[in-house]
């Protein structure tokens, strides 16, 4: 089933005849035997539209009650239920009754799109979600219902309604729109003239750069190439220097003129990094071209005229403005340049403006300033002193020897002095040897000697051969050189992409260790990485590392944007151009990063946030039953002692009293267990550990239950253990309670002690029914009850406070199946080695409520409410 079609109506202003016009297309749609039907219209009581409702199929609404009122929305049940082909659905923007099926009536249509049901809507320009502030900037009104413009940006088909403001205000003024008490207000505030103008305005351009969209989207299907002027569209070509600001300002008086002008500023970076640009340079002209209102592009390509022209081409420009060229006038034996070469290709289809400017023909520098950052100076100074001084002493060697190699070994011993020069310093180095080998060859090796003339015709070719097979290999071995530069710098990169990739894989999420990666990889002295709310909000830093970090993109050494709002900032040096694309990826990387930990730190506090709510709720049922069954019991007892009525025995007084003694422990027990728990959850519990012998304390974990119903086995041979006393007794009580509760009648519950390395473990072991596997991590969580334990059994927490007691003195409580049937509940202790003291102390001034155990000393046992209900009470396993 494929997924429907979308068609918007999209309104200047309300009352300009939207749902009138989805109504027409609905009877037209009807004519022609399509199944159309009235899934939501509302009419309010306009005649006009009331009228084309006749004769077209309404699917009933659903009825909805809020706050008393009765209210009507669309019923998307009904609608997938009768599934036609077309649903006509108004008010794409409205935000339904509570209670309804979704929040917003887009949402309802995104359900019927998925279905296979066509639907057509409308919507006011002034709901789209990116047009509210400048609506209520300019009307004075803040639209509470708003659509996302992707949403209407999806739709299929989108057809603009528009009327003039003084149309509308006639149609308002007859009474088409609003009731006849309303018309009066409504024209004089949000239908004035000037907001009706500046709406339709709104609601043309965004139509406007919707169709563009879509025009660029035709011309790549149907790879169309030459230039549709159906919009002006003015291309800057940006050198990195500081003509570029002319140009952007010239650019954007140039779409001042014609209505509806575009600028878009590029830059063109050799794909080779070997022509570098200032990076603040270009970071000044990129905010200047966002405040003109155009935008900044950044294309890497072999060939700058080539890829400006592509470029241009693929945005469907219709202008191209270049400055006049820097260089002198002796550099134009390199070419014609930049802007002559786009002049003579970019055909009749592209207008390009050659701009004048203070820095035109004040040179660009010597080529070598290429090599040199490549090579580095050393090995160009050693490649000239080759090239050059060389050959005068290898002339001055072979001039000297007794024994003549002869001509065609003299050009050999010099060929390789060029390519040696070559190898060391490049392509002018070597260019100079080959010059300088041929003259000396001719001047000192070549008949007639010490003339600058070659009597042999012979020998005449052997130096032009000489020559040019110099020249040639000099070319060919710094083109290999230059490539082995760049392969080396793709292999660097290479890695550095692969790292980032590998990151991403593993889910790191230190935004820090990121931050330093650049810093080491660029050699940088600090990074930072910025971000902002708005275009005028200022600069705060995500995350920063190294000394003196950059508060602003202005004040670093290289800025790299990353969208509108967010920048990479080093300080340090200057990158050069070829490096931007790595940082590049490095920035991208580190806004991952941060969304990423982000995304874990919200959904960490809306785990917790839901934890929380899940143990009020909890708390709240433990109150209202758990809370109340004790304290029922003891105001009837009390009740019925103040009774005048009734004579009650001394037996009978007794039982009330002790009912009331009880009640009054198991209330101590439920309050004492929540207060534990609030203090493991807030990390409030400051255990006081110590050496201990387990014998010590667990026969006084015991007093809560029946003398025969536990077995203690617990070898005086143990090593001592570094607990909080405390702390243990309450966690050993609490589990043997709960065992207890559960063990059978007549079988004891066994309580076990022994060594295990560098722990103790203590055994609690029942015959019980016993715990499923899947359940036996979830016994620990506070307020659980498994099974169908009874609801006076307690309120879910002895077991939850005992683990958290247990892992506050650095131990374990997980749960076992016991061999035969029944459950173990394991608790691990760390073992106290002989002359080692114990790790951990609480503060010198510790509040009282930090004592040991976290609560106020008790010098007696107090038996405890556990998990009484952890367990079904079905039979043993």
């Amino acid at each position: 089933m494929g997924r429907g079609r979308l068609r918007i109506y999209l309104g200047a202003a309300p009352g300009v005849g939207k749902t009138y016009a989805m109504l027409s297309e609905a009877h037209r749609r009807v004519e022609r035997g399509a199944d159309c039907v009235v899934a939501f219209v509302e009419h309010y009581d306009r005649p006009r539209t009331e009228v084309m409702l006749h004769g077209l199929e309404q699917v009933p609404r659903r009825q909805l009650t809020h706050r008393g009122a009765s209210f009507t929305e669309m019923d998307v049940d009904a609608v997938l239920a009768r599934r036609p082909a077309i649903a006509l659905v108004d008010e794409l923007a409205h935000t339904n009754v509570p209670g309804s099926r979704n929040t917003k009536r887009w949402q309802d249509v995104e359900e019927l799109l998925q279905a296979g049901i066509d639907v057509v809507s409308t919507v006011n320009i002034q709901h789209l979600e990116s047009l509210g502030d400048v609506v209520e900037t300019i009307t004075g009104v803040r639209q509470r219902e708003t659509v996302p413009d992707e949403v209407v940006r999806r739709a299929d088909q989108i057809e603009l309604v528009d009327m003039s403001p003084q149309a509308l205000r006639r149609r308002m003024a007859h009474g088409n729109i609003y009731k006849p008490d309303k018309v009066d207000a409504a024209l004089s505030n949000y239908f004035r003239p000037g907001n009706l103008t500046a709406l339709r305005e709104l609601a043309l351009l965004w139509v406007a750069d919707r169709v563009d969209e879509y025009l660029q989207e035709y011309r790549g299907e149907h790879n169309i190439r030459t230039t549709w002027q159906a919009r002006e569209r003015i291309v800057v070509g940006l050198t990195g220097g500081p003509e570029g600001r002319t140009l952007i300002r010239r650019a954007a008086r140039l779409a001042e003129k014609g209505a509806g002008g575009e600028v878009l500023a590029v830059y063109i970076a050799r794909s080779d990094g070997l022509t570098a640009a200032s990076p603040k340079e270009l970071a000044v002209q990129r905010t200047l071209v966002e405040d003109l209102g155009g935008t900044f592009h950044h294309v890497i390509g072999d060939s700058i005229p080539a890829a400006l022209l592509e470029f241009a081409r693929g945005v469907n420009a219709t202008q191209i403005v270049l400055g006049s060229s820097r260089r002198k006038s002796w550099q134009y034996v390199f070419g014609p340049g930049v802007g002559a070469t786009v002049a003579r290709e970019s055909g009749p289809d592209l207008d390009v403006h050659i701009v004048t400017h203070e820095e035109a023909a004040k040179g660009r520098g010597l080529p070598v300033a290429r090599t040199t950052a490549r090579l580095g100076r050393p090995r160009i100074v050693a490649g000239w002193l080759v090239g050059v001084v060389c050959p005068v002493l290898l002339c001055l060697v072979l001039t000297h020897m007794d024994t003549d190699p002869g001509l065609a070994n003299d050009m050999l011993l010099f060929l390789s002095l060029t390519v040696a020069a070559a190898l060391l310093g490049g392509l002018w180095p070597a260019l100079a040897s080959a010059a300088v080998g041929s003259l000396l060859l001719n001047y000192f090796f070549a008949p007639p000697l010490h003339r600058f003339t070659i009597s042999d015709s012979r020998n005449i070719v052997a130096i032009s051969v000489f020559f040019g097979v110099a020249v040639s290999v000099a070319s060919v071995v710094d083109l290999a050189a230059r490539r082995t530069h760049q392969a080396a710098r793709l292999r660097a990169e290479s890695e550095i992409l692969s790292f980032l990739a590998g990151s991403v894989l593993r889910g790191e999420n230190s935004l820090d260790a990121l931050l330093e990666r650049v810093r080491e990889t660029f050699a940088m002295e600090s990074v930072t990485l910025l971000e902002r709310a708005g275009d005028v909000d200022p600069w705060v830093p995500a995350g920063s590392v190294g000394p003196h970090p950059a508060a602003r993109p202005e004040d670093a050494d290289v800025d790299m944007p990353i969208g509108d709002h967010m920048a990479l900032a080093l300080t340090g040096r200057v990158l050069p151009a070829e490096d931007r694309r790595v940082l590049g990826a490095f920035a991208a990387q580190a806004v991952v990063v941060l969304d990423r930990r982000r995304l874990v730190d919200e959904a960490d506090r809306a785990r917790r946030l839901a934890e929380g709510n899940r143990i009020r709720t909890a708390l709240l049922a433990a109150v209202s039953h758990d809370l109340r069954t004790p304290l029922a019991s003891i105001k009837a007892s009390v009740s019925s002692l103040r009774s005048d009525d009734v004579d009650f025995s001394e037996e009978d007084r007794a039982e009330l009293l002790a009912g009331i003694e009880e009640g009054a422990d198991r209330l101590d027990h439920l309050v004492g267990n929540l207060l534990d728990m609030s203090r493991l959850q807030t990390g409030t519990v400051t255990p006081l550990i110590r050496a201990i012998d387990l014998d010590e304390v667990v026969p006084m974990a015991l007093g809560g239950v029946p003398e025969d119903s536990v077995l203690l086995d617990v070898p005086e041979s143990l090593p001592m253990v570094a607990v909080d006393p405390g702390l243990l007794e309450r966690t050993v009580a609490n589990v043997v309670e709960n065992a207890v509760k559960y063990s059978p009648a007549g079988t004891p519950v066994t309580v076990s002690a022994s060594a295990l390395g560098d722990r103790v473990e203590v055994r609690i072991t029942d015959r019980g029914p016993g715990v499923p596997d899947e359940a036996k991590d979830a016994i620990f969580a506070p307020f659980q009850r498994h099974g169908d334990a009874p609801r006076g059994a307690g309120v879910g927490l002895g077991l939850a406070v005992a683990r958290g007691f247990a892992e506050a003195m650095d131990g374990t409580l997980a749960a076992e199946d016991t061999p035969g049937g029944g459950l173990t509940m394991v608790l691990t202790l760390r073992a106290v080695r002989h002359g080692a003291p114990p790790d951990a102390a609480p503060p010198d001034d510790a509040p009282p409520d930090q004592l040991p155990g976290g609560r106020p000393d008790r010098s007696e046992s107090i038996p405890h409410a556990h998990d009484d209900d952890v367990r079904q009470k079905a039979g043993p396993q």
